[in-house]
Protein backbone atom coordinates (compact mmCIF):
# COMPACT_ATOMS: atom_id res chain seq x y z
CA UNK A 1 0.00 0.00 0.00
CA UNK A 2 1.37 3.72 -1.00
CA UNK A 3 2.54 6.01 1.37
CA UNK A 4 0.66 9.44 2.42
CA UNK A 5 3.44 12.32 2.66
CA UNK A 6 2.35 12.23 6.44
CA UNK A 7 2.96 9.12 6.95
CA UNK A 8 6.02 9.09 5.33
CA UNK A 9 7.00 11.71 7.44
CA UNK A 10 6.29 10.12 10.67
CA UNK A 11 7.38 7.12 9.84
CA UNK A 12 10.78 8.84 9.31
CA UNK A 13 10.60 10.73 12.59
CA UNK A 14 10.05 7.34 14.38
CA UNK A 15 12.79 5.88 12.59
CA UNK A 16 15.27 8.69 13.53
CA UNK A 17 13.96 9.05 17.40
CA UNK A 18 15.03 4.94 17.08
CA UNK A 19 18.31 5.37 15.82
CA UNK A 20 19.47 8.50 17.87
CA UNK A 21 18.22 6.09 20.99
CA UNK A 22 20.40 3.57 19.67
CA UNK A 23 23.31 5.64 19.04
CA UNK A 24 22.81 7.14 22.63
CA UNK A 25 22.38 3.44 24.07
CA UNK A 26 25.55 2.22 22.01
CA UNK A 27 27.58 5.22 23.49
CA UNK A 28 26.73 4.65 26.95
CA UNK A 29 28.42 1.17 26.77
CA UNK A 30 31.30 2.23 24.83
CA UNK A 31 31.80 5.42 26.86
CA UNK A 32 34.45 6.41 28.15
CA UNK A 33 37.26 4.53 25.65
CA UNK A 34 40.08 7.41 25.87
CA UNK A 35 41.28 9.74 28.88
CA UNK A 36 38.36 12.92 30.32
CA UNK A 37 39.74 15.94 31.53
CA UNK A 38 38.05 18.01 34.02
CA UNK A 39 38.33 21.89 33.87
CA UNK A 40 38.90 23.38 36.59
CA UNK A 41 38.51 27.74 36.71
CA UNK A 42 41.40 28.44 38.97
CA UNK A 43 44.94 27.90 39.47
CA UNK A 44 46.31 24.70 41.79
CA UNK A 45 46.52 24.83 45.62
CA UNK A 46 43.03 26.64 46.00
CA UNK A 47 39.70 24.87 47.24
CA UNK A 48 38.31 24.26 43.45
CA UNK A 49 41.26 22.31 42.36
CA UNK A 50 41.40 20.41 45.56
CA UNK A 51 38.00 18.86 45.25
CA UNK A 52 38.70 17.99 41.72
CA UNK A 53 41.76 16.36 42.57
CA UNK A 54 40.60 14.27 45.30
CA UNK A 55 37.72 13.32 43.22
CA UNK A 56 39.24 12.60 39.81
CA UNK A 57 41.19 9.72 40.70
CA UNK A 58 38.10 7.83 42.66
CA UNK A 59 35.74 8.19 39.15
CA UNK A 60 38.43 7.29 37.04
CA UNK A 61 38.51 4.00 39.08
CA UNK A 62 34.36 3.89 38.90
CA UNK A 63 34.63 4.97 34.85
CA UNK A 64 37.71 2.55 34.48
CA UNK A 65 39.75 5.71 32.65
CA UNK A 66 42.29 8.37 33.48
CA UNK A 67 40.78 11.47 34.31
CA UNK A 68 43.04 14.55 33.91
CA UNK A 69 42.39 18.33 35.79
CA UNK A 70 42.80 20.83 33.54
CA UNK A 71 43.66 23.89 35.42
CA UNK A 72 42.54 27.21 33.16
CA UNK A 73 42.65 29.90 35.56
CA UNK A 74 41.24 33.59 35.27
CA UNK A 75 38.05 36.06 35.78
CA UNK A 76 36.89 33.93 38.70
CA UNK A 77 36.59 30.90 36.92
CA UNK A 78 34.77 32.34 33.80
CA UNK A 79 37.97 31.36 31.35
CA UNK A 80 37.74 27.96 32.38
CA UNK A 81 34.06 28.10 32.35
CA UNK A 82 34.04 29.49 28.96
CA UNK A 83 36.46 26.42 27.59
CA UNK A 84 34.12 23.57 28.66
CA UNK A 85 30.76 25.23 26.74
CA UNK A 86 33.04 25.51 23.59
CA UNK A 87 34.40 22.13 24.12
CA UNK A 88 32.74 18.76 22.01
CA UNK A 89 29.86 17.67 24.02
CA UNK A 90 31.58 13.78 23.72
CA UNK A 91 31.41 13.16 27.93
CA UNK A 92 35.50 13.74 27.72
CA UNK A 93 35.53 17.34 28.58
CA UNK A 94 33.61 18.04 32.29
CA UNK A 95 33.64 21.38 33.68
CA UNK A 96 34.20 21.58 37.65
CA UNK A 97 31.12 24.67 38.22
CA UNK A 98 31.16 26.87 40.91
CA UNK A 99 29.23 29.34 42.27
CA UNK A 100 30.90 32.20 41.57
CA UNK A 101 31.48 31.13 37.32
CA UNK A 102 27.61 29.77 37.22
CA UNK A 103 25.75 32.23 39.29
CA UNK A 104 27.51 35.70 40.65
CA UNK A 105 29.73 36.51 37.75
CA UNK A 106 26.56 36.23 34.93
CA UNK A 107 25.12 39.16 37.52
CA UNK A 108 27.60 41.42 38.01
CA UNK A 109 28.56 41.09 34.33
CA UNK A 110 27.90 39.69 30.60
CA UNK A 111 30.35 36.52 30.38
CA UNK A 112 30.45 34.56 27.10
CA UNK A 113 27.98 31.41 28.06
CA UNK A 114 24.87 31.15 29.57
CA UNK A 115 25.21 29.42 32.93
CA UNK A 116 22.33 26.65 32.33
CA UNK A 117 21.80 26.64 28.41
CA UNK A 118 25.38 26.24 27.65
CA UNK A 119 25.84 23.58 30.16
CA UNK A 120 24.53 19.74 30.69
CA UNK A 121 23.91 19.59 34.77
CA UNK A 122 25.36 16.33 36.02
CA UNK A 123 25.37 16.92 39.88
CA UNK A 124 26.18 18.96 42.83
CA UNK A 125 29.55 17.47 44.18
CA UNK A 126 30.16 19.75 47.98
CA UNK A 127 29.36 22.50 49.60
CA UNK A 128 31.33 24.52 52.16
CA UNK A 129 31.89 27.43 53.83
CA UNK A 130 34.34 30.42 53.61
CA UNK A 131 36.82 31.40 56.33
CA UNK A 132 38.06 35.38 57.48
CA UNK A 133 42.03 34.37 58.18
CA UNK A 134 44.52 36.70 58.73
CA UNK A 135 48.58 36.77 58.94
CA UNK A 136 49.76 36.21 62.75
CA UNK A 137 50.95 39.37 62.43
CA UNK A 138 47.92 40.90 62.14
CA UNK A 139 46.42 43.02 65.53
CA UNK A 140 43.35 40.94 65.18
CA UNK A 141 42.38 37.78 66.34
CA UNK A 142 38.92 37.88 66.66
CA UNK A 143 35.61 39.24 64.43
CA UNK A 144 35.30 42.07 67.33
CA UNK A 145 38.76 42.80 66.69
CA UNK A 146 38.71 43.07 63.11
CA UNK A 147 35.92 45.87 63.30
CA UNK A 148 37.98 47.65 65.67
CA UNK A 149 40.58 47.58 63.24
CA UNK A 150 38.71 48.62 60.34
CA UNK A 151 37.38 51.10 61.92
CA UNK A 152 40.39 52.93 62.98
CA UNK A 153 41.41 53.59 59.19
CA UNK A 154 38.20 53.54 57.08
CA UNK A 155 39.62 51.81 53.75
CA UNK A 156 42.85 50.98 54.40
CA UNK A 157 42.87 47.50 55.58
CA UNK A 158 42.55 45.01 52.81
CA UNK A 159 41.22 42.08 52.28
CA UNK A 160 41.49 39.51 49.68
CA UNK A 161 39.73 36.96 48.04
CA UNK A 162 39.83 34.72 44.73
CA UNK A 163 38.42 36.84 42.75
CA UNK A 164 36.11 40.00 41.62
CA UNK A 165 32.60 38.45 42.10
CA UNK A 166 33.55 35.54 44.42
CA UNK A 167 31.94 33.96 47.01
CA UNK A 168 34.49 35.50 49.20
CA UNK A 169 33.94 38.68 48.25
CA UNK A 170 30.73 38.69 48.66
CA UNK A 171 30.95 37.21 52.10
CA UNK A 172 33.37 40.48 52.43
CA UNK A 173 31.08 42.68 50.79
CA UNK A 174 28.06 41.26 53.46
CA UNK A 175 30.40 41.77 56.58
CA UNK A 176 31.29 45.34 55.19
CA UNK A 177 27.70 45.89 55.59
CA UNK A 178 26.26 44.38 58.57
CA UNK A 179 29.37 45.09 60.74
CA UNK A 180 29.53 49.10 58.68
CA UNK A 181 33.23 48.98 58.27
CA UNK A 182 35.14 49.99 55.07
CA UNK A 183 38.10 47.70 53.87
CA UNK A 184 39.14 47.16 49.97
CA UNK A 185 39.13 44.41 48.49
CA UNK A 186 41.86 42.88 46.62
CA UNK A 187 41.07 40.34 44.02
CA UNK A 188 43.40 37.45 43.18
CA UNK A 189 43.22 34.93 40.34
CA UNK A 190 42.64 31.94 42.74
CA UNK A 191 42.63 30.81 46.38
CA UNK A 192 46.51 29.81 46.13
CA UNK A 193 47.86 32.58 44.91
CA UNK A 194 45.94 35.20 47.58
CA UNK A 195 46.74 32.27 50.74
CA UNK A 196 50.78 32.69 48.98
CA UNK A 197 50.43 36.43 50.01
CA UNK A 198 49.28 36.44 52.88
CA UNK A 199 51.40 33.50 54.24
CA UNK A 200 54.39 35.71 53.06
CA UNK A 201 53.04 39.25 55.24
CA UNK A 202 51.96 41.12 51.71
CA UNK A 203 48.12 40.68 52.66
CA UNK A 204 46.09 41.27 55.94
CA UNK A 205 43.20 39.41 55.75
CA UNK A 206 41.84 36.37 53.22
CA UNK A 207 38.16 35.81 53.03
CA UNK A 208 39.09 31.85 52.12
CA UNK A 209 36.63 29.01 51.30
CA UNK A 210 37.47 26.66 54.49
CA UNK A 211 39.36 24.06 52.63
CA UNK A 212 42.24 26.67 51.58
CA UNK A 213 42.50 28.08 55.31
CA UNK A 214 42.41 24.51 57.40
CA UNK A 215 45.78 23.65 56.35
CA UNK A 216 47.62 27.05 57.35
CA UNK A 217 45.21 27.59 60.26
CA UNK A 218 46.16 24.26 61.85
CA UNK A 219 50.28 24.76 61.55
CA UNK A 220 50.06 28.05 63.03
CA UNK A 221 50.80 30.22 59.68
CA UNK A 222 47.55 31.59 60.36
CA UNK A 223 44.85 32.81 62.32
CA UNK A 224 41.39 31.77 61.91
CA UNK A 225 38.74 34.94 63.20
CA UNK A 226 35.34 32.75 61.91
CA UNK A 227 33.68 30.77 59.15
CA UNK A 228 30.90 32.69 57.44
CA UNK A 229 28.28 29.52 57.44
CA UNK A 230 25.39 29.00 59.24
CA UNK A 231 27.19 26.58 62.17
CA UNK A 232 30.41 25.96 62.94
CA UNK A 233 33.16 23.86 61.23
CA UNK A 234 33.85 20.13 62.22
CA UNK A 235 37.14 20.44 61.12
CA UNK A 236 37.77 23.47 62.69
CA UNK A 237 34.94 22.95 65.90
CA UNK A 238 36.44 25.75 68.39
CA UNK A 239 36.48 28.29 65.39
CA UNK A 240 32.78 30.30 65.75
CA UNK A 241 30.60 31.36 62.98
CA UNK A 242 30.94 35.34 62.29
CA UNK A 243 27.12 35.30 63.18
CA UNK A 244 28.01 34.52 66.45
CA UNK A 245 29.50 38.05 66.99
CA UNK A 246 25.85 39.66 67.93
CA UNK A 247 26.19 42.76 65.88
CA UNK A 248 26.50 40.32 63.13
CA UNK A 249 23.58 37.85 63.79
CA UNK A 250 22.07 36.30 60.68
CA UNK A 251 24.91 36.56 58.49
CA UNK A 252 25.34 33.52 56.08
CA UNK A 253 27.73 32.89 53.17
CA UNK A 254 28.54 29.21 51.92
CA UNK A 255 29.89 27.89 48.67
CA UNK A 256 29.36 24.81 46.47
CA UNK A 257 30.94 23.29 43.31
CA UNK A 258 28.89 20.86 40.77
CA UNK A 259 29.99 18.80 38.17
CA UNK A 260 29.15 20.18 34.68
CA UNK A 261 29.31 18.80 30.84
CA UNK A 262 28.80 20.59 27.31
CA UNK A 263 25.62 21.51 26.40
CA UNK A 264 23.93 18.32 24.03
CA UNK A 265 26.30 15.54 25.90
CA UNK A 266 24.06 12.91 25.48
CA UNK A 267 21.49 11.64 28.05
CA UNK A 268 23.22 8.03 28.71
CA UNK A 269 26.52 9.85 29.37
CA UNK A 270 25.29 12.04 32.05
CA UNK A 271 23.46 9.63 33.56
CA UNK A 272 26.39 7.28 33.88
CA UNK A 273 28.65 10.29 35.47
CA UNK A 274 26.32 10.96 37.41
CA UNK A 275 25.89 7.75 38.94
CA UNK A 276 29.19 6.92 39.37
CA UNK A 277 30.06 10.78 41.04
CA UNK A 278 27.37 9.64 43.40
CA UNK A 279 29.25 6.31 44.13
CA UNK A 280 32.35 8.52 44.50
CA UNK A 281 30.58 10.93 46.86
CA UNK A 282 29.11 8.75 48.72
CA UNK A 283 32.07 6.64 49.45
CA UNK A 284 33.25 6.55 53.36
CA UNK A 285 36.83 7.71 53.22
CA UNK A 286 35.97 10.30 50.48
CA UNK A 287 33.69 11.72 52.59
CA UNK A 288 36.48 12.12 55.17
CA UNK A 289 38.75 12.93 52.83
CA UNK A 290 36.48 16.45 52.52
CA UNK A 291 35.64 16.31 55.65
CA UNK A 292 39.06 16.84 57.20
CA UNK A 293 39.08 19.58 55.19
CA UNK A 294 35.53 21.49 55.64
CA UNK A 295 33.86 20.50 52.75
CA UNK A 296 30.66 18.47 52.77
CA UNK A 297 30.26 15.64 49.83
CA UNK A 298 26.56 16.37 48.64
CA UNK A 299 25.87 14.76 45.59
CA UNK A 300 22.34 15.07 43.33
CA UNK A 301 20.34 14.37 40.38
CA UNK A 302 21.09 16.54 37.22
CA UNK A 303 17.68 17.87 37.57
CA UNK A 304 18.01 19.17 41.49
CA UNK A 305 21.65 20.70 40.53
CA UNK A 306 19.68 23.13 37.53
CA UNK A 307 16.94 24.04 40.21
CA UNK A 308 19.37 24.67 42.83
CA UNK A 309 21.51 26.65 40.53
CA UNK A 310 18.07 28.95 39.42
CA UNK A 311 17.33 29.47 43.11
CA UNK A 312 21.43 30.58 44.13
CA UNK A 313 21.11 33.14 41.25
CA UNK A 314 17.93 35.04 42.82
CA UNK A 315 19.41 34.53 46.34
CA UNK A 316 22.95 36.05 45.16
CA UNK A 317 21.43 38.42 42.58
CA UNK A 318 19.66 40.58 45.51
CA UNK A 319 23.08 40.51 47.77
CA UNK A 320 25.22 42.17 44.26
CA UNK A 321 22.83 44.52 43.88
CA UNK A 322 22.47 45.77 47.81
CA UNK A 323 25.85 46.08 47.27
CA UNK A 324 25.93 47.67 44.18
CA UNK A 325 28.97 45.17 42.93
CA UNK A 326 29.92 46.17 39.25
CA UNK A 327 32.92 44.60 37.35
CA UNK A 328 35.85 46.75 36.75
Amino acid sequence: MMQTPKARTLCGAACGALLAFSAGIVVAEDYPVRPIRIIVGFPPGGATDLVARILAPKLGDALKQQIVVDNRAGANGTIGAELATAATPDGYSLHLGTLGALVISPTITKVPYDPLKDFATISMAVQLQNMFIVHPTVAAKTIPELIALARQKPGALNYASSGLGSPGHLAGELFKAMAKVEMTHIPYKGGGPALSDLLGGQLPVFVSVISTGVPPVKSGRAVALAVTGAKRSAALPDVPTVAETPALKGYEASNWYGLMAPADTPKPIINRLQKDLATVLNNNSVRDQLASQGIESTPSTPEEFTNYIRSETVKWSKVIRAANLKAN
